[in-house]
């Protein structure tokens, strides 16, 4: 199955000319039957990027089709939805968000406007979460894409789920499952049932360090939980996870557990905020990319967290 997801490396990658006006398909990887894969970059939105800096794809029933995140823009969204066209002529009845962040909804707007009748699905404290964070979410991606942010807009669900619900893609069964406070306070998962495949969103990262935006202790908890029902592939938010899912959560669990561990001993021990920052995890450096743009703030909000707990 490995040789399908280095496809997605290997095919070229659309380049920035044209930007949202651009809609030639992204490069997709059919992980499991009738379930494919963008593999996202290892970086920060950009122009030269769209935002796909995420793990995004669609899983195709006998009657519809189903979204997986939809792209960090809405350019990188049209590109997604031209990949899919290549793949089926299918209606896309369902775009699901597994959380917040921009990379995941931002291609929402594609969708909407090309894909009319097409449900938006997301946990039950997505809309608030979007809403609180719009004004920045926009600013911010404007200045990291300029004109290639042309079009992009949030894009609210019409359908929540608080704890599981179950989708029908014809043929096909798809089971949504929210969670507790973990990377956000809305992370969605969705497990394909014919395929026992999981796209599990941000709960896991690959290569790529986490970013934690909800609970450390929450996330913890919730990776104890992504084994059941037991998925046969998972595809992670960020680097390839794969029919090797055990050890990358395995992985994240350290990194998590360190960051816990040596928080509450620096708390302990009277140590500041910024010490903590400075100390905590700097063993980890080399092991992560993207580690000097995120695990600092990561220490921050595990001590914030952490300092009064009982």
């Amino acid at each position: 199955m490995r040789w399908l997801w280095l496809l997605t490396w290997l095919l070229p990658w659309p380049g920035a000319a044209g930007a949202a006006g651009d809609a030639s398909p992204l490069p997709v990887a059919e992980v499991a039957p009738g379930v494919f894969v963008h593999a996202g970059v290892h970086g920060e939105a950009s122009a030269e990027n769209l935002g796909s800096i995420a793990n995004v794809g669609f899983i195709v029933g006998e009657r519809c089709v189903a979204v997986i995140d939809s792209g960090g823009s809405r350019a990188a969204g049209m590109r997604l939805l031209a990949a899919l066209r290549k793949v089926s002529a299918l209606p896309v009845c369902y775009v699901i968000n597994t959380h917040m962040h921009p990379d995941h909804v931002f291609g929402n707007a594609a969708f909407v406007a090309e894909a009319a009748g097409a449900t938006v699905v997301g946990h039950a404290k997505l809309a608030a979460a979007l809403t609180a964070r719009e004004r920045g979410y926009l600013e911010r991606i404007r200045q990291e894409l300029g004109e290639a942010a042309a079009g992009t807009r949030v894009v609210l669900p019409t359908m929540t789920v608080s704890d599981t619900k179950e989708i029908d893609l014809g043929g096909r069964t798809l089971l949504l499952r929210a969670w507790p406070t973990a990377h956000t306070d809305n992370d969605l998962s969705v497990f394909d049932r014919s395929t026992r495949t999981l796209f599990a969103g941000d709960l896991l990262f690959v290569e790529r360090i986490p970013s934690i935006d909800g609970s450390l202790r929450g996330w913890l908890k919730v990776l104890a939980e992504l084994r059941r029902p037991e998925p046969a592939y998972v595809v992670a938010g960020h680097g390839e996870a794969g029919a090797n899912w055990p050890q990358a959560v395995t992985r994240l669990h350290e990194y998590l557990s360190l960051v816990l561990d040596q928080t509450r001993a620096a708390i302990r021990a009277g140590r500041t905020i910024q010490q903590a920052v400075a100390e905590v995890g700097a063993s980890e450096r080399g092991r992560w990319q993207l580690f000097d743009d995120y695990h600092r703030r990561n220490v921050t909000a595990a001590f914030a967290e952490l300092e009064w707990e009982d």
